[in-house]
């Protein structure tokens, strides 16, 4: 529903969280075409493959950026 009127800022926090992988696929997909269209999409995700997929990465680890 976020995405319908083309929002310039997604804030997607485990959105493939309760998902089966096929899913959690179609929903990271669709996300990443989002940004491609030039909006900014802020993934929050625990899952290290989705993560791989973005072009840019900040990674929090022990409370430490």
């Amino acid at each position: 529903r976020a995405i319908v009127a083309d929002p310039k800022l997604v804030l997607a926090d485990e959105p493939t969280g309760n998902l089966d992988k096929k899913a959690a696929d179609e929903i990271m997909e669709l996300l990443l075409a989002v940004n491609r269209r030039g909006n900014t999409v802020l993934l929050v995700t625990h899952e290290q493959r989705y993560a791989d997929l973005c072009g840019r990465k900040v990674e929090i680890s022990g409370g430490r950026i």
